[in-house]
């Protein structure tokens, strides 16, 4: 998922493509869904979960960092 493979701010994404969006595994992308932290997420039915790319951007974004001491804004 590159800026030229088609696929807009307004995608749905599953979690396989999440997943290898982020670097994470689909247990990872679970377990935020649990416990918090991770990226926000429609869930379309109870057992049907969809990211969209611009939250994942957000949620990337976020945590952009200019150095291991920098805490983020609002740290």
């Amino acid at each position: 998922m590159t800026p030229g493979d088609g696929v807009n701010n307004n995608s749905l994404l599953t979690e396989k493509q999440t997943s290898r969006l982020l670097g994470f595994s689909v247990r990872t992308l679970q377990a935020w869904r649990v416990r918090g932290g991770g990226p926000r997420f429609v869930k379309v039915s109870a057992r049907c979960v969809r990211y969209r790319q611009s939250d994942l951007d957000r949620w990337i974004e976020e945590r952009l960092r200019t150095s291991t001491s920098d805490q983020g804004v609002g740290a």
